[in-house]
């Protein structure tokens, strides 16, 4: 387990490995610190013979409302660029993880939230669980490609432009997530028992057929894994790179701030 302070708590129950994001001062939104503690538990859990299934939990109201913009300020357009990096590699080790993935999203799962969400296998959501995929509102692309795999070309397409809130209907509709389940109190424990009692088990299959399975049920699916993974982060750090990033996100936050 990790100290109180850490912004992710980490317990393996029964093969499952449970991170939960744990910054709900922030709406476990996704800071650096953050980014690095998810893939070295991803690394640690996945390197565990006994572990079958990752599962993504938030701790508090929200699963993970984004990109953390709280020291914006301080940040330079390199700064910005290599933590744009690092959740593109995080996104990439979920999607291509060589166990099972699982995301449990209540409350806002927006932006790299969502996009961790659209990453994992099985994706299940409370009834208050709102999606938004505002990147694009910025000028940067980031994960539609495994957006689309989810719910077409077209809707993903429509969601990143338009920056559109889709709920939990919809979401279930469109394919985005898999199955609801009922509200859940806020502790880690709760939730961490949601996700047992609906991945407990060990999948039927070993780690290599599962993989093998996933990346066969995917378009494009083959040897070519790499070359996807690579084009993906080509087309973030080409629109990360373009002049200006860090004045277009705080464009983009004063727009949003004024419609809220």
């Amino acid at each position: 387990m990790q100290p109180s302070e850490s912004p992710l708590h980490v317990r393996t129950l029964n093969g499952v490995a449970c991170l939960s994001l744990s910054r709900v001062d922030r709406g476990n939104a996704l800071s650096a610190e953050l980014v690095d503690a998810l893939l070295q538990a991803m690394q640690e859990a996945c390197a565990d013979p006994a572990v079958h299934t990752l599962a993504f939990l938030g701790a508090g109201k929200h699963f993970c409302t984004g990109f953390d913009l709280s020291d914006l300020a301080t940040q330079t357009e390199g700064d910005l660029l290599l933590r744009f990096v690092r959740v593109e590699a995080l996104l990439d080790a979920v999607w291509r993880a060589p166990v099972r993935t699982v995301a449990l999203a209540s409350g806002r799962t927006w932006g790299a939230g969502a996009d961790l969400f659209a990453a994992c296998d099985l994706r299940l959501l409370t009834p208050d669980t709102s999606f938004r995929f505002p990147g694009a509102g910025f000028g940067l692309v980031l994960g539609t490609r495994r957006l689309a795999e989810r719910v077409g070309a077209d809707h993903a397409r429509a969601w990143v432009s338009d920056a559109r809130t889709i709920d939990a209907p919809t979401a279930l509709a469109r394919g985005l997530a898999h199955a609801p389940i009922d509200p859940l109190p806020l502790e880690h424990e709760a939730r961490e028992a949601a996700v047992l009692e609906r991945c407990g088990d060990a999948p039927a299959v070993d780690r290599v057929t599962l993989a093998a399975l996933r990346l066969a049920g995917r378009s494009g699916g083959g040897p070519g894994g790499d070359a996807l993974a690579d084009a993906d982060l080509a087309a973030l750090v080409r629109s990360a790179a373009r002049p200006g990033l860090k004045d277009r996100i705080i464009a983009y936050r004063e727009r949003s701030t004024r419609l809220k």
